[in-house]
């Protein structure tokens, strides 16, 4: 069974401990955002162009957004086809395990459903490589290193799964395992290609299933895809005679730690207030509830005429857009006539 190998260095226990109070900052926060459909698709989109762009995929995020929308974009088959698999593989990541468990079987599912119709060959489809590959940065053509000879790739495979599914594994953080993961996927890269799509598919599916996705408010392949050199000189780090991964889970524990702050940050700014939630409940806010918070917390109150500029909206959408907010318990209006203007409660 495979034994991971690091080092507990200050970097990588300090950005869990972060990592973990932005966690529980979040979940007891009495304000959240409410991030609805169209939300939720927007990061979706933004996973998807960051992840294959990192393996090449020429189209701009503003084309992979049309082709997520059944538009028409010009553009290869292959290109296009690349970003529907991965994108309809984030839409139903939860369906890649059997009772919490990420078997062969499951792992196999997700890859084949990332490389659908992309692969140059069908002999690769739904199976493990038989030929020698190279990783490296398919961009600068830099090769970063050789994986396992492919004799040995089902015994990596079933060792890795086996350490997933281990107590061991759930004895570590949950981020921990996702970047061993991570890792160790990329390090055997058991399929001709689309190994670094599935390893980051598979991170995803781990922080899910071990309640750290956060309500998939964040995404962590932005920040691959933000320092593309810097990605695979993580990688690269790795003695692959010694395989200690100490260098790498600190800078996937970086990332993990910058994107969960960015959402902490914006929760603390809607919600300042201790102890509301115990008594009421959580509450998620719209995007246009985010911002009117937000200008209330900045100037001390808000009018009828305020939100009508801020969004551009009528008397009367502007009225039951603080209605909304009234109703909720938030604001509370003050004084009446032309000084009517709206409070934090």
């Amino acid at each position: 069974m495979l034994k991971p190998k690091f080092n507990y260095t200050n970097k990588i226990v300090n950005n869990l401990v972060e990592i973990t109070a932005a966690r529980e900052i979040i979940l007891n926060s009495y304000l959240v955002p409410k991030w609805e459909v169209s939300l939720r698709r927007e990061a979706l989109l933004r996973a998807t162009h960051a992840s294959t762009a990192i393996e090449g995929n020429p189209l701009t995020f503003e084309e992979k957004t049309m082709l997520a929308q059944g538009r028409k974009v010009i553009a290869s088959r292959k290109a296009k086809q690349e970003v529907l698999n991965y994108l309809k593989v984030l839409e139903r990541i939860e369906k890649y395990q059997e009772k919490e468990q990420i078997t062969e079987k499951m792992l196999l599912k997700m890859h084949t459903d990332i490389t659908e119709s992309t692969l140059d060959d069908l002999a690769w489809e739904k199976e493990y490589r038989k030929i020698k590959v190279y990783v490296g940065n398919k961009i600068t053509g830099e090769v970063i290193f050789t994986p396992p000879d492919v004799k040995e790739v089902p015994s990596f495979i079933s060792q890795f799964l086996k350490w997933l599914n281990s107590e061991d594994s759930k004895l570590l953080h949950a981020v921990l395992v996702a970047g061993i993961s991570h890792y160790e996927l990329v390090r055997i890269h058991p399929f001709v290609d689309g190994n670094g799509r599935t390893a980051r598919a598979l991170a995803t599916l781990i922080l899910y299933l071990r309640g750290f996705d956060i309500k998939r408010f964040f995404v962590l392949d932005d920040y691959y895809d933000s320092d593309r050199k810097a990605y695979y000189n993580a990688l690269k780090s790795v003695d692959q005679h010694k395989l200690d991964i100490t260098k790498w889970l600190e800078y996937f524990t970086d990332g993990v730690y910058l994107s969960i702050s960015q959402v902490k940050k914006k929760v603390l700014q809607l919600s300042l207030e201790k102890g509301k939630v115990s008594k009421r409940g959580q509450v998620a806010l719209t995007e246009k509830q985010m911002k009117i918070i937000e200008f209330i917390q900045k100037k001390g109150k808000i009018t009828n005429k305020d939100v009508r500029e801020m969004f551009n909206f009528s008397n009367r959408g502007a009225l039951d857009e603080i209605n909304k907010l009234v109703k909720l318990d938030i604001i509370i209006p003050k004084n009446r006539g032309r000084s009517l203007h709206y409070v934090l409660k």
